[in-house]
């Protein structure tokens, strides 16, 4: 998370895109990843984590990259106030979902 900070979205968004490169790439978000104020239900709960806003500005700001896959993790329901981590869950997962659905389109396209 230093990282992050110090790096700013944009500048997280450069490195990622650079590690990934323009191959094929798996995504996998874990909801830890999140401050606790916006996911308490994991199992490894850790202050000073990223806003669900900041979670969604770096997913959105991988469109385009190569994804043939992906996966959301660490949502605990028995540790979920109020379904606070269900609601960020499903949210970041349409998110993923859409980055998948555009791959696919592109796909399609270049096959077709």
């Amino acid at each position: 998370m230093a990282e992050v900070e110090a790096l700013g979205i944009a500048g997280t968004l450069a490195e990622a895109r650079r590690v990934i490169g323009a191959g094929p790439a798996y995504l996998s978000f874990d909801i830890d990843s999140l401050d606790p104020v916006h996911a308490p239900g994991t199992g490894t709960p850790e202050i000073g984590g990223l806003t669900s806003r900041e979670a969604l500005a770096l997913l959105r700001g991988l469109r385009g990259l190569d994804f043939v896959g992906a996966d959301l993790v660490e949502v605990s329901p028995p540790f979920d106030v109020a379904g606070l981590t269900a609601i960020a869950g499903a949210s970041l997962m349409w998110e993923i979902l859409c980055l998948l659905a555009e791959r696919v389109g592109v796909r399609s396209h270049v096959l077709s």
